[in-house]
């Protein structure tokens, strides 16, 4: 019998097409042959709309474009295919486009210790601003913090009061922090606000959410003390509820009371957070949508740092958040208070069910490196990283982990040395210092390599090695065949950046993603070397485009998938998969690409068969697509869905104002 799917041009542009078809398998067996037709797409700008979906016999199915037709035999027999790595899709994280802070960490304030103006004081205290005028307040900064590591505090000397000759605003005087272009705050939600205060005499404070204008109270609190009860640094917390909603709203600290106050480390956070761990919960729904089975992570270049003294530093960035120093990340120009540090993306991996791969720092950065010579407390610092993360609760390092609340070990089984410096002067030395004593130390870990060993055979050990690449739709559709002739002894390859950039992408097109779904579909044909692949950069917080394009766009209060994203989801059932050969024969097989897997659903424990093509051609292909191996009873025609990825111009993006401009169709 035939399928067929039946789609009609309404206009004479054509446009671009990736589309997978789904078949619910009943029974998986050889000899008979399940013909379907589909009518393909192309590059350009045209609509299609759907006609209908009816079975015929395969005499009438095409009776008229035989000819003309391309063909893609599948062979769907059980011990024709090869499984797919569990691990080939997953994440790849930096912190670039302000990704976590101001993205996926909750944390709603923006330089929340007085840090990021640096050490000397006074001091910049961007983005925080004065509420009232110079006759009734003088903010500064001072370096009187009870935390050593970052010693940053904020001076308020308040100068006018309730009443005698310097009368204060009925509102107060004060600081407000604006967060990261704005705070979203939303009726019915509670928000945890901390901070640390320290004052000569009494006070009595008002803590608020409020509009940006100042005009609308969302949620207030008081904070009244004597001075006793102030006259050293004090930690107060507060729950506020929200009576209002308003994403461009406001933190402010203000007071009525004259005197000298001191504020420090301020953090406010909503309660309800994605598994409870702190995680913006809309931007972690779209990553555990696509099923990711690991996450690299930091970067990167935040990973390098432009100079070391810049770089990442992971023991920086563990421990109570109140004592982490935070750091400015110089190559994508901006302060993280470094909220979301090492652990947090542990558990962030963790709870998205995704492997951690841990990009270490080899004392390379983008200006400075350190001799071969001297690395050797480099190598300490990333074992001691490996250490927190998988020694046992009553080590040095993994005690550390557990005080902070996850005394099981995580499963890191990958680390990665260094990022992109494989032409470096000092990176071979480095590398075999760093391979020998993780190799000795813990074994199981695989080291991936930053040398591409696709082109020839790497001079140094290695269990993978790293391939990154960025060009245009063209070549990366071609690429799609750039490990066919790999050969399948030595190090696995791992496709830790992969994206269409410059005037193809945009700031993410539709020309970009079918050319990415391309290379992906022949990254899945060769999955018996690639063992990971990994599009980048995952976000981008529209207010601060440091790269394009990106998978997922956001503001404070919304957030959509660019088309590069929703590629995505046609390969998020592929880790584990088993691929079975398919072939294109005739007419345009230049120009079009396909893959095919066999797939169990977690939801029903049904096996499917999954048919990808993409068109990157410049006319409609008419294409007959014959499966063997399956007898004529092992499909259900009434489970199977044809989903697709369209829109109306190569170069259409999603937005904020029609985030669903282009992404998949069901059918």
């Amino acid at each position: 019998m035939v399928l067929l799917l039946l789609l009609r041009p309404f206009t004479v542009k054509p446009i671009l097409l990736v589309s997978s078809l789904d078949l619910k398998i009943l029974s998986v067996s050889a000899v008979e042959k399940l013909k379907m037709g589909f009518l393909g797409s192309c590059l350009g700008f045209l609509v299609f709309g759907v006609i209908g979906i009816c079975v015929f016999s395969e005499t009438e199915a095409f009776a008229a474009d035989k000819k003309q037709a391309t063909q893609l035999i599948v062979d769907a027999q059980a011990n024709s295919g090869r499984q797919i790595p569990e691990t080939l899709f997953g994440i790849f994280f930096e912190e670039i486009n302000h990704a976590g802070a101001g993205g996926i960490w909750s944390e709603l304030v923006n330089n929340r210790g007085f840090e990021a103006g640096g050490l000397n004081t006074p001091s910049n205290i961007d983005p925080w601003s004065v509420i009232g005028n110079e006759s009734q307040l003088i903010v500064s900064t001072d370096r009187s913090s009870c935390f050593p590591r970052n010693q940053i505090a904020l001076r308020m000397e308040v100068l006018c009061n309730i009443e005698g000759s310097n009368i204060c605003p009925s509102d107060g005087v004060g600081i407000y922090n604006p967060g990261f272009w704005g705070m979203n705050i939303e009726q019915g939600q509670s928000y945890k606000v901390v901070f640390y205060i320290r004052s000569t005499g009494s006070v009595n404070l008002t803590v608020a959410f409020t509009s940006s204008d100042g005009l609308r109270s969302l949620a207030t609190a008081n904070v009244i003390a004597d001075s006793s009860d102030v006259q050293k640094w004090t930690k107060k917390e507060l729950l506020l509820e929200s009576k209002g909603s308003d994403d461009n709203a406001i933190l402010s600290l203000t007071t009525t009371q004259m005197g000298s106050i001191w504020i420090d480390q301020v953090s406010a956070m909503p309660l309800d957070t994605y598994k409870g761990h702190g995680f913006r919960e809309g931007l972690l729904n779209m990553l555990a949508d696509i099923k990711p089975r690991f996450m690299r992570f930091p970067g990167g270049c935040y990973v390098e740092g432009e100079w070391l003294r810049n770089a990442f530093r992971w023991r920086a960035s563990i421990g109570p958040w109140e004592t982490r120093p935070g750091h400015f990340g110089d190559v994508w120009g901006y302060w993280t208070d470094d909220g979301l540090g090492y652990f947090e993306f542990l558990q962030l991996a963790e709870d998205l069910g995704a492997l951690p791969i841990w990009v270490v720092n080899n004392g390379i950065s983008h200006t400075d490196q350190v001799a071969s010579s001297s690395i050797l407390p480099f190598v300490k610092d990333a074992l001691d990283s490996i250490e927190f993360a998988i020694g046992d609760s009553k080590s040095k390092w993994g005690s550390v982990r557990a005080a902070m609340g996850h005394p099981e070990p995580f499963p890191l089984k990958y680390v990665a040395i260094g990022n992109e410096d494989c032409g470096k002067k000092n990176y071979k030395g480095n590398y075999m210092k760093f391979y020998s004593a993780f190799k000795n130390a813990y074994p199981d870990i695989k080291i991936i390599s930053n040398c591409d060993g696709s082109s020839h055979p790497l001079d140094h050990p290695a269990d993978l090695y790293d391939f990154h690449v960025y060009t245009s739709a063209s070549k990366l559709f071609k690429m799609a065949h750039q490990f066919d002739n790999t050969p399948r002894t030595g190090p696995k390859i791992f496709v830790s950046e992969y994206a269409v950039n410059g005037k193809d992408a945009g700031t993410g097109s539709l020309l970009a993603a079918i050319a990415e779904a391309g290379f992906l579909i022949g990254l899945e044909k060769n999955s018996d070397i690639v063992e990971m692949a990994s599009y980048a950069p995952l976000f981008v917080n529209s207010n601060d485009r440091r790269w394009n394009p990106d998978a997922i766009v956001f503001n404070s209060s919304h957030h959509y998938g660019t088309p590069s994203y929703w590629v995505q989801q046609f390969f998020k059932e592929s880790n584990g998969a088993t691929v079975v050969p398919s072939l294109i024969q005739g007419g345009s097989s230049n120009l079009l690409i396909s893959s095919s897997i066999i797939w169990q659903s977690s939801e029903d424990d049904n096996y499917y068969l999954r048919i990808k093509v993409v068109n990157f051609g410049d006319s409609v292909v008419p294409l007959n697509i014959t499966i063997t191996g399956l007898s004529s009873n092992s499909i259900r025609s009434s489970g199977s869905k044809m989903t697709v990825l369209t829109s109306n111009n190569v170069m259409d993006e999603n937005s904020f104002e029609n985030p669903s401009k282009c992404s998949i169709i069901d059918f």
